[in-house]
């Protein structure tokens, strides 16, 4: 059994922050981790709304005209699958940073143990949510949540209702350092008519609605409740202080959102820009 309690954990309630700054205060911790003995698990939202595309998905997936006549921003992240479309208010995200030689090797053992948190918030939110227990086609793999579901990682709700359940969370992981790095992406309310229109596909707005649902469809509760229970199961999880980003930290995020997840060379080509000597 992985014992998390014993070791040092904070837990920070970000602030809305851009895209590419997001993603790199997840690398910012994973340094943290291993420098500093400190793990970290956070929620956080996007502001503005942001489209993350998956590692390796292809920059002409994504239409360009409407994230701009939207004012989405778009980066890219470290994990593969499909993009995610990350509107301010109605998606939850959250964090899981921790070496790697502390969890289980064993990549589904791992899901399992750092979904353990998740699940326990739907819990706590009244939403009647689990790993999927069917696996669903995809409808547009662009588009992490039209993509197929998968029992391992994707959490559908309600948790009976088998091949007929609507995925409600997305979560991925990656390595980082000799760190692993687990963050997701809660659906907190639906906002078809953008999610699909950031993808360059002719993509009806019912083709989500009725793949996806939401925590506000399922529970009804206002969003910094749902925010609440979703740091809470975090903290009692691994039993974490309440803390902020360091300084040092969040100016390191900073440079590293500028070269990196901020930077067309690494949004549209994967390419990252070298730091200044």
């Amino acid at each position: 059994m992985t014992v998390l309690a014993d070791r040092d954990w904070r837990l920070i309630r970000d602030e809305p922050r851009a895209g590419a700054t997001q993603m790199a205060l997840e690398e910012i911790a994973a340094r943290t981790a291993l420098e500093d003995d400190v793990r970290t698990v956070r929620t956080y939202a996007w502001q503005p709304s942001t489209l993350s595309l998956g590692y390796r998905q292809e920059a002409d997936t994504v239409d360009w005209e409407v994230c701009d006549r939207e004012e989405v921003d778009v980066t890219r992240r470290q994990t593969g699958g499909g993009g995610i479309y990350h509107d301010c208010y109605a998606d939850l995200s959250y964090t899981i940073v921790a070496p790697a030689d502390e969890v289980p090797g064993d990549l589904m053992d791992c899901y399992e143990l750092f979904c353990e948190p998740i699940l326990e918030a739907f819990d706590r939110m009244g939403v009647d949510a689990a790993f999927a227990s069917a696996e669903q086609d995809a409808i547009y793999r662009p588009s992490c949540y039209l993509r197929d579901i998968n029992p391992a990682h994707d959490i559908v709700a309600p948790a009976d209702a088998g091949a007929r359940a609507k995925k409600i969370s997305g979560n991925a992981q990656y390595r980082q350092r000799d760190v692993v790095i687990q963050h997701g992406s809660i659906s907190y309310a639906l906002e078809p008519r953008t999610h699909v229109g950031v993808f360059d596909a002719a993509l009806e707005e019912s083709t989500f609605t009725e793949r996806v649902t939401s925590v506000r469809e399922e529970a009804g509760i206002d969003r910094e409740a749902a925010v609440d229970a979703i740091a809470g199961a975090l903290r009692d999880w691994c039993d974490a202080d309440e803390s902020d980003w360091r300084e040092d930290e969040l100016e390191a995020a900073r440079d590293l959102a500028d070269r990196k997840y901020g930077s067309d060379a690494w949004i549209r080509e994967r390419e990252v820009l070298e730091a200044e000597q």
